[in-house]
């Protein structure tokens, strides 16, 4: 079957069930999106899916023929993304950062939807799980980023 993943065309053998994350890590090579719960309760194994944040752990791979997909590696390609990448770091949002790649995402996808978010939408929206407990600077930055001179 054939995937579109950050712009590109790949043709991967797998079964149809099989987890996307399973196929974006071992079959293509990009590690930045995790595995964390298998679950799809913590968010670190998150994408984007036609802009939509999609846990890939328990996302079956052909279930996503035909659309977008976007993964950690090629979130600065987009300007949302990259404006939550330079927030992330200029606030330092990382303790760990296994997690971070799921929060960006989120993050992006919240911001491509709705890019001045109020409390509740920020809430609402960024659930992943955090063990080191960067919750307060994920607020933090998604406050920044919520600011409408930087929207």
């Amino acid at each position: 079957m054939q995937l579109r993943i950050n712009q590109q065309t790949y043709q991967v053998d797998a079964d149809a069930d099989t987890p996307l994350l399973w196929v974006i890590r071992d079959d293509l090579g990009l590690t930045g999106t995790k595995y964390g719960c298998g679950l799809a309760q913590c968010g670190a194994c998150s994408v984007l899916v036609d802009g939509n944040v999609v846990r890939s752990c328990v996302t079956p791979v052909a279930g996503v023929v035909g659309r977008e997909i976007t993964t950690i590696e090629a979130i600065e390609a987009d300007d949302v993304g990259k404006r939550v990448v330079a927030t992330w770091v200029e606030r330092q949002v990382a303790q760990c950062g296994y997690c971070q790649s799921g929060q960006v995402m989120a993050a992006t996808a919240l911001l491509k939807h709705t890019p001045a978010p109020n409390d509740a939408q920020i809430e609402a929206a960024m659930i992943n799980l955090c063990r080191c407990g960067t919750y307060n600077a994920i607020r933090t930055a998604m406050h920044d980023l919520a600011k409408p001179e930087r929207a």
